[in-house]
Formats: C-alpha cells, structure tokens, sequence
C-alpha cells in the first residue's frame, strides 16, 4: 500500500495525471512524450506486445522506477495499491503478517487481534477486542479470511520462504484487494490463478467501485471488466473508450486509415524521388523545403503494418492409425490420486481442453500421455509415427549468448509446407512477430515475454504432429495469442491445451478433461465456457431443490445446545457485554427515527429512506436481543 500525493488543482478531477513522460533504455526508447489520465471510478487496462515496456510503464507510475521527462501527478492523498510481478518477501514472516504490512489504523487494530488470540492472555485479547469494536474492524477481519480462502491461502501463519512463485503471487493479489484502496494498479492480476478464482476476481473486480488500471492478457477479463483500453504502441499510447471489443474494432480502422495514409506517400514518394533524382547538387530555398518534404513523405512511405494473421498450410509427418492409447492407467504421487483407473484413445485432429484446479495433476498427465512419467498401473501405448512437441512453463533451456535465428535454426532451417513450399527460420520469426532487426538479438537482451516466445517457437520449429501447450498463455501478449490461434486453426495434427485463458480455450478446444481431484478425471463435450454454463445450471437446479429448514429446527437445535451448556466461554462472556451496549445504541436508533417519522416534514423520498432504515434497526434488535436472551441463561 502507498500513499501517493499530488500538487496542481487543475488536476484534481483525475485521480492520475500523465503529462509528456519519456522513459529509455541506454540507446533504446521505451516510450516518448506519454501523455494520458484515469479518472474516478474509471476501469482501464493497457495493451501492448511484449517488450513495449508496459511493466515498466507500471512501475514508473509508482515511482518505482525514474523517468527521462514528463511528469506524474496523482491526486491529493490518494491511497493506491499496487500488485507487481515480482515478489520480495522477508521469508521469516508470514502470510498473514505480509498482509497486515499496511499502514492503516484498521489493519494495526487487526493485526493486534490476531497476535491476543496466539498469546492466550486474557486481558490482551480484551482490549484487542474493545479496539476492533471501536475502529469497526469486524468487516475487515472477514475480508481477510473470504479473499485469503478464495486465493487457496488458507494457512495465514505459513512462512513465505516455503511457498511456490505462484502463491507469492497471489499473495501480492490478495494485499492489494484487501488494502482498502482507492485506486488499484494490477500487473498481471490473473497470472498463477486457477479458473474459478479468475472468474471469481472478475466478478468481484466488476463490481467494485474502485478506480482501477491493470496490465493483462486475458481477454475475457479486458471484455467484462475494462471501459477504456490504452494501447502503448510505436513508442506512444492510444486510448480507446470502450472494451476490448470495441478496441479490436477501433484499432482496425485505425490501422485501415493509416494503411491509406501510407498508400497515398508511397504514390508521392515515388514523383518526388523522381524530382530529386533530376536535381543538380546546388539548392535554392524552395528546393530545400521540397526535399525536407520528401524525406517526411519517405518516413511515412516506409511505415509497415504487421499482418498478425497466419495461414499456415504445414506438412508434417502423417499419423498412424494408432496415435496414443490409455489402458486403465493409475497414477499417484503418495496419498494424492491423479488418475484412477482412466482409459481414453487419443484420435488424429484430437482438440482437447484440459481444466482443473492448481495441484489435481494436470502437468503429472501430460507427462505421463508422452512416456516422460511412468505409471503405477495400466498401460500407455504410443504409435510409431507420433512426434510430440511440448511446450511447458520452464524457462527456455539455451546459451543466452547466442542470437535468436541460430536458436531457431538448431532445430531447424525450415518447416516443410504444403505443395513443396517451405517457410524458414526467418519467416516464421517474423510471423511471430519478431521483426528482422531482432533476429540477431543476443538472448540475453529478450524480455521474460519474448524468451516465452521464442521458446514457443523452438517447439513449432520441429514440426511435431502430436502438439501439447501447457499454459501457452501465461507471458505471451494478445497479440502473439492472436497469431497463435491463427497457427493452431490450421494445424493439422492433434492438439492438447492446458490454459487459464478461456477465451483461448474456447476457440481451440471442442472437448475437455476436468481433473476434479481424487483421480476422478471427466470428459466432457463442447468448450470451457459451454462446461461453465452447464456447471452453474446445475447448480441452480440443486439450490432450488434444496428444502427450506423450518425456523422451529433452529429453535431445538438451540434448546438442546442449551441443555448441554454450563456456562459461557472467554469469547461468549465478551459478546454478552457488546450485546448490551449495541441493545441499548439501537434503541436509541430506533426511537430517533420514529420521531423523525412523526414530524411531518419529511419528503415522501425521505420517508422511505429513513423506514427502510428503521426496519433494519429493528430486525437487528430482534436478532441481537435473541442472543443476548440465550447467553444470559449462563452468565
């Protein structure tokens, strides 16, 4: 959490103001002259390739990083949070004491509760007890518990040294959203999640009232969630206002006016370099002012727009009639179950869609359909003719000091098409966007998103007819997804997708293994989302179905536990207290708004108001003074 301050009033309609920012890399330009603002209870996203600097864009508005120029002005005592990729914490401490590292009086309060409750002292736990009261904690406390449970961060008092990357990541999600802020800056927020908790930050995210700038990849989310989309693009942002639809859109005809633009220099270009061409070497004033034109109208004649559409016609090894077989397999990691007694037949052009939640075995049974993991029981046979390629979230396996093409051509000059074309090294390079002034870039100087793509293209180059992605998603932008999915609607051999991201999946995919744990594994047909509407059906059906329990059950349940009770205990002697002071504030609230009622000046708006408000004094004094009747039989 950090508290940001700002200085110009003419600023003080915009919760952040970005005035001409520049930020470079020793000879390489980031972005120039920056210029944009969000606005209250505004919910933008910002796009870009990988290696645009949109991390770095992030930072720098946290004043995490410098800028060349420009400057940054954020409104007056603005409380903001901030989630970054990276995580460093203190591996000692624990989750619950990383999330209370926030300087709020709330959270001191909390944190000070938590602490009473370890050390069994009485009169500690008390005062800890009075100040949550005081300061109004209580709904704090429960959002802690909610979204720490949601993100799989059951154990508070875990020490961060023995987590994953992935759950210190979601610990840097989870402090950010329980911080109380008002303005979120999210890097990323979907990474590392499972798909329930990604449909869960959505919901939550589109609800909330809060002023919030993230950098993602999943589209779903920038569809739902974003009204504005800026795109850091040729080193300057574009703002588009609507989501990612209408931005897909806007950009198409914005590209499509500057392929015109460019049309129309090209024809210029083409008489005024005919008119340079027959000039002598002396110039007179207008000449000069037509060959500065000239290299203007060069400038702009030169612009290339990247096609990101791919349509590939691949030649590869033919599959047999056998591709890959599963006969009753078992497989277990000690007392954890990935797949019982499981038997499936992979078919050729097999599109499949593997979900489930982080640690069911997903990963566990890729490896296992390519031989790479043995397993307990059963059999797994795999035809002659299958070549895998396999794409995993490990780091690109390559001596840093070579160029990207030489990686590339390693596995291979060339991928062999249709009707003996080939499509080499080169160009399937800057298919995947990697332009020819990169190509003999260092890979050191890559950026964590361009090694997850040239690693990609590593496993593509090989032209493998059995293809596996596991989380393809993750680090890799949406424009390089686009490609990808471009690439893979014409791959002609069998594909298997394990991904977060549901747009993806549901273009990709017509059926799916849901890994439900326990080694029960489901195959179920259609996409991700057809899967999600027929889950949530279900659920309603059961909801409904479920009998409504009578209130005089609760009553007996409540006499036979008072049957058994002696008396009350530390927590319950502390609640009769608190219960008699609330009896008597309510009472005073109850007869305040009656004799607001009865005056005779209120508008009719006014009346409604203060009866919806009078109803909820009164179920609340119902419902405490029942507490309070059951506890005083022991106090």
């Amino acid at each position: 959490m950090t508290l940001l301050t700002g200085s110009a009033k003419k600023f003080q309609m915009n919760y952040l103001s970005v005035e001409n920012i520049t930020k470079s890399f020793g000879d390489r330009i980031l972005f120039r002259d920056l210029t944009f603002g969000i606005e209250l209870g505004q919910k933008a996203a910002i796009v870009a390739k990988n290696g645009s600097g949109k991390s770095t864009l992030l930072r720098c508005l946290m004043q995490l990083e410098s800028i060349d120029s420009g400057r940054i002005v954020y409104r007056n005592d603005l409380r903001v949070a901030f989630m970054e990729q990276t995580e460093d914490f203190d591996p000692d401490k624990t989750i619950l004491e990383i999330i209370f590292d926030q300087q709020t009086k709330e959270f001191e309060v909390l944190k000070e509760y938590n602490e009473a409750q370890l050390s069994n002292d009485e009169n500690r736990l008390n005062a800890a007890f009075e100040k949550m009261t005081e300061v109004n904690a209580w709904d704090l406390e429960v959002k802690v518990n909610q979204i720490l449970s949601i993100l799989k961060l059951e154990d508070k008092y875990q020490k961060t040294g023995s987590l994953s990357g992935g759950q210190k990541k979601r610990i840097n999600l989870a402090k950010a959203l329980i911080s109380e802020a008002d303005f979120y800056i999210l890097d990323e927020p979907t990474n590392h999640l499972d798909l329930d908790m990604i449909e869960w930050l959505e919901e939550y995210l589109s609800k909330s009232r809060s002023t919030i700038l993230m950098v993602t990849h999943d589209r779903y989310f920038l569809e739902v969630i974003c009204d504005t989309i800026f795109e850091l693009a040729d080193q300057t942002i574009y703002k588009y206002k609507g989501n990612f639809s209408y931005y897909l859109e806007k950009k198409a005809e914005r590209q499509e006016q500057l392929q015109s633009t460019i049309d129309k220099a090209k024809n210029t270009f083409k008489k005024e370099l005919d008119w340079i061409r027959r000039q002598p070497k002396a110039r007179g004033t207008k000449q000069k002012a037509r060959i500065d034109n000239f290299h203007e109208v060069k400038k702009v004649a030169s612009q290339r727009i990247e096609e990101e559409e791919l349509d590939i016609p691949i030649k590869m090894e033919r599959l047999g009639t056998k591709v890959v077989e599963l006969h009753k397999i078992g497989k277990q990691f000690g007392d954890k179950k990935i797949v019982t007694d499981f038997s499936y037949n992979f078919q050729r052009q097999e599109r499949l869609g593997i979900v489930g939640n982080n640690g069911t075995g997903k990963s566990t049974f890729l490896n296992v359909i390519q031989g790479l993991s043995a397993v307990d029981n059963g059999k797994v046979v795999i035809g002659d003719t299958v070549v895998f390629g396999y794409y995993n979230q490990d780091v690109i396996k390559v001596d840093e000091d070579k160029k990207v093409i030489e990686v590339i051509r390693d596995i291979a000059e060339y991928i062999p098409l249709e009707k003996g074309k080939e499509l080499s090294a080169a160009q399937l390079l800057e298919r995947f966007l990697f332009p020819r002034n990169m190509h003999y870039n260092y890979v050191y100087k890559l950026s964590g998103g361009e090694k997850r793509r040239l690693k990609l293209l590593t496993v593509l180059m090989a032209n493998p007819n059995f293809l596996i992605l596991d989380e393809p998603t993750n680090d890799l932008d949406i424009f390089v997804m686009s490609v990808l999915e471009e690439y893979l609607r014409s791959y002609p051999g069998c594909l298997i997708v394990v991904s977060h991201d549901r747009y993806f999946m549901d273009k990709m995919v017509d059926h799916l293994f849901v890994f439900e744990g326990e080694g029960k594994v489901k195959d179920i047909t259609g996409n991700y989302s057809d899967y999600r509407k027929r889950q949530l059906e279900a659920k309603r059906g059961e909801q409904s179905q479920k009998p409504v329990e009578e209130p005089v059950k609760n009553k007996e349940t409540e006499i036979i536990a008072s049957q058994e009770k002696k008396k009350l205990s530390y927590k319950e002697r502390v609640e009769f207290e608190q219960l008699e002071k609330e009896l008597g504030l309510l009472e005073l609230k109850k007869e305040e708004y009656s004799s607001k009622l009865s005056s005779g000046d209120l508008s009719n708006e006014e009346i409604m108001k203060i009866g919806d408000e009078l109803t909820a004094v009164m179920n609340k004094i119902e419902t405490s003074t029942d507490r309070w009747l059951y506890l005083s039989e022991f106090a």
